[in-house]
């Protein structure tokens, strides 16, 4: 019980185990989906009375949780009642690549993550600065879209990107080329930027192009995961139509 409330909390605790819990029916359903083993499934006996989540375990073994021993692991204000330990999965997907730098905002991480996801990008790699990927507030801002690509946190960005071949664009608040006018074929890479103070000038130095996304007069700036998922999706939607 200690350790699976530590796992919901502690990020040293899931780097050094390579382990991380998930709840709820969502993002359980989803590691499944996934082919994700569950190393335990935990639930209680009022969320299996519900048809979808009894379910969703028929052919699992379950660890059966009292409510207040459930509410003391679960990091979610409203306890779903249902969790999984499972193996941080080591995926490989084919598609752009997105960097982040010092995104510590949990919810705009979980954003990206699932933006990524949904269009077609293959990895995301964060840095020490970002939020930790696997934490309870970042899953369920990601939705499940963890368990369609890679994800890596990684010591130095800079040399994450000495190994990247493709070609990396980042993003500006301004002074960029407008989005629309941005090729944008072959092995790409996105970098994104901390809230705020957007990229640092070195990892800006070694983009290929710089991209600017263009907004009413008057408005200052994007929240950096509104910038991630323009970005992806106008990628995404070129490929789709052969452009």
């Amino acid at each position: 019980m200690k350790r699976w409330a530590k796992l919901a909390r502690d990020g040293r605790l899931r780097r050094a185990e390579g382990r991380a819990l998930i709840e709820g029916p969502h993002l359980v359903a989803a590691a499944l989906r996934a082919g994700l083993k569950p190393l335990a499934l935990l639930a209680t006996e009022a969320a299996l009375a519900k048809p979808e989540i009894a379910e969703l375990v028929r052919l699992q073994r379950v660890v059966l949780l009292a409510e207040n021993a459930f509410a003391a692991i679960a990091d979610a204000r409203t306890p779903p009642g249902i969790a999984a330990e499972i193996a941080l999965p080591q995926l490989r997907r084919a598609g752009a690549s997105v960097f982040l730098e010092a995104v510590q905002d949990a919810g705009n991480v979980g954003a990206i993550i699932r933006s990524a996801a949904a269009f077609a990008a293959g990895e995301v790699v964060l840095d020490r600065q970002c939020a930790d990927p696997w934490s309870p507030k970042v899953l369920r801002a990601g939705q499940g879209g963890h368990f369609a690509l890679g994800i890596r946190q990684v010591d130095d960005l800079g040399s994450a990107l000495d190994d990247f071949p493709g070609r990396l664009l980042c993003t500006l608040a301004h002074g960029g080329a407008p989005l629309r006018d941005m090729p944008l074929a072959g092995q790409l890479g996105w970098a994104f930027g901390a809230e705020g103070a957007g990229l640092s000038a070195a990892i800006v130095a070694r983009a290929a192009g710089r991209v600017t996304i263009p907004m009413a007069s008057g408005a200052e700036s994007l929240n950096v995961a509104a910038v991630a998922a323009i970005c992806l999706y106008e990628a995404f939607s070129r490929s789709a139509a052969g452009s």
